[in-house]
């Protein structure tokens, strides 16, 4: 139906449903605030589950492992536990272990993805969690 106020005539039609806003009128002003929320902090207990995790895969390396297999994953509890985690090291430390130590490929590409790993680079930042899904396919925010 045709409305007039002041002079202006506004004639609206609309094809089938209408989902979502309409906004019909002179001067109107609309805004839009978006955005994901905030991801939720890691707390203490989720960190000692984690490292629970990385004690665990430390436990499955055999006696002849090299010494540097041990040295990675210390490097790799540490940057991915970071203020902000180091994927570089992440995606360096799952490499190696492909190459090196095959059998614990699993187990260490297990800890890179990990949920609580997720959370961590999910609150990280928004650019770093994208990085995140990109490198590993992970989703970056638990």
């Amino acid at each position: 139906m045709p409305h007039t106020s002041g002079g202006d005539h506004y004639e609206i039609r609309t094809e089938g449903g209408v989902s979502g806003q309409v906004v019909v009128g002179r001067d109107n002003t609309v805004s839009q605030v978006a955005g994901a929320p905030a991801p939720a902090a890691v707390t203490e207990q989720q960190l000692a589950v984690l490292r629970a995790e990385f004690a665990r895969v430390r436990a499955l390396l055999p006696g002849d492992a090299p010494d540097r297999a041990g040295e990675l994953l210390d490097e790799l509890e540490e940057s991915a536990t970071a203020p902000e985690p180091d994927l570089s090291t992440m995606e360096y430390v799952r490499r190696w272990f492909a190459r090196h130590l095959p059998a614990l490929a699993g187990a260490v590409t297990s800890l890179v993805v990990h949920p609580i790993v997720g959370q961590l680079v999910a609150a990280a930042g928004g650019t770093l969690a994208e990085e995140f899904r990109h490198r590993f396919g992970g989703e970056g925010d638990a």
